[in-house]
């Protein structure tokens, strides 16, 4: 708000396969993809086509009493690749509206068994699940909780699974084994009657590309299912390709969650869209009774945005871009992997094609807050003189490209990503030092 009406914001006015172009027509490469979503990479011409052909013969129905065969065949064709038994699929506008969706489903489904009274909502500090209401209130990063009001009594909060911040003499193990604990000791202190869920991030993206300890997600989820407590995976930056398959819930973490959120990658950003997957267990206990679940958007389901979202899966597939992205992922985290050698990186952290990397004065990471947003904001300006776009969160530079990403492409980005560091590190040097 202290610079509202004098931000200097980069007019991007155009966009090409993995590249964005600014207002002076200058070629960017889109380090973020989106916001995590630009899968299938910008000017598709047969995704134009699948709109315009949609909004030509249906371009909105109202989902209050009607369906539409677009939205249930994409709905058919998400359930085919989700895990398990999650073959009911709600459609929502985007990734916070799923989350609130989960969790009003959660909610509904504890009233019709009698369970009024189990509705706390675990989460973990960094996690970030969205923005209207429900969502924010069980999202832990802790400078978007300043100003706006959430249901603090709705959720409890798990503190940060960063391996990167464990005692020095502990091991991953120990942490891991600390973390897992974490949930089982909540719910035992609260109560498995007063629990209702855990909602966990496969990796905690916009807490900093946070990487849990392996075996985690496969441990908290047996915890959960011996408690009676839903495991809620939120997916809406992993799934459709981010790290390699449909959903990583399974096929990169070995579990299979009670519910599903997704978006993003589910349209590729060309159309605004979300989704939560359901299973067949928690559908049956609601299924037959004298209810209705009142949770709906004007948008769900909007035919335009399925026909979007079916392209989107066909490209993918045509393509083999799961096969790709988990072809170029080792030069991906090689690449990354190696800037922990320049002086000011504290952590670089990832996997599949999502990376972090973590800087500081110092290159520890114990840091000074105001000097970090600092040093931040001058790596992402020496970064985008030199053609990249980042996502800066305070100290740490994100990024997530679209998965066409070319092995040359990923060279390119490292090459700047590294030069833009080191011209920063030796830019906020010269300043600190006087």
């Amino acid at each position: 708000m202290e610079t509202l009406g004098r931000n200097d914001r980069t007019l991007v006015e155009g966009a090409s396969g993995i590249y964005l172009v600014n207002d002076k027509g200058e070629k960017l490469i889109d380090g973020p993809g989106g916001m995590w979503c630009t899968q299938i990479g910008y000017g598709r011409e047969e995704m134009a086509q699948a709109m315009a052909e949609q909004a030509r013969q249906l371009a909105y129905f109202s989902p209050f009493s009607n369906t539409n065969s677009t939205a249930a065949r994409f709905a058919r064709e998400i359930a085919k690749r989700a895990p398990g038994d999650l073959n009911h699929v709600f459609f929502t506008t985007g990734g916070s509206t799923a989350v609130d969706t989960a969790i009003r489903f959660v909610q509904f489904r504890n009233n019709l068994l009698g369970r009024p009274e189990k509705k706390i909502i675990i989460s973990r500090q960094k996690a970030y699940h969205g923005s209207t209401y429900l969502a924010a209130s069980v999202s832990g990063k802790e400078r978007d909780r300043l100003w706006l009001d959430k249901a603090d009594d709705l959720t409890h909060f798990l503190p940060d699974v960063n391996p990167l911040y464990r005692a020095k003499d502990q091991t991953v193990e120990d942490f891991l084994n600390d973390k897992v604990a974490d949930l089982e000791n909540a719910i035992q202190t609260l109560g498995a009657d007063k629990v209702a869920a855990f909602i966990a991030e496969p990796i905690l993206a916009s807490g900093g590309v946070i990487v849990p300890p392996a075996g985690y997600h496969k441990r908290c989820l047996e915890v959960c299912h011996r408690h009676d407590v839903l495991y809620i995976s939120d997916e809406v930056v992993t799934a459709f390709g981010r790290l390699g398959h449909w959903f990583a819930s399974e096929d990169v973490f070995g579990i299979k969650p009670d519910i599903i959120t997704c978006a993003k990658g589910l349209t590729s950003g060309y159309s605004p869209m979300g989704a939560l997957i359901v299973s067949d267990r928690l559908i049956d206990d609601v299924a037959g009774r004298d209810a209705t679940f009142s949770n709906g958007y004007t948008y769900s389901g909007h035919p335009v945005s399925a026909a979007v979202g079916l392209k989107n899966m066909e490209i993918i597939e045509r393509e083999g871009l799961l096969d790709h992205v988990r072809q170029v992922t080792p030069v991906f985290q090689s690449h990354l992997q190696e800037l922990s050698q320049i002086d000011i990186v504290a952590d670089t952290r990832g996997m599949g094609l999502m990376g972090c990397v973590q800087c500081s004065e110092s290159g520890d990471a114990q840091s000074d807050l105001a000097r970090d947003y600092q040093l931040g904001a001058m790596i992402d300006a020496e970064c985008q003189k030199r053609g990249l776009i980042l996502r800066p969160i305070v100290n740490m530079c994100v990024f997530s490209p679209p998965l066409i990403i070319s092995e040359a492409e990923i060279h390119q980005m490292f090459d700047i990503l590294k030069a833009g560091i080191t011209a920063a590190m030796n830019a906020v040097s010269a300043v600190w030092q006087t």
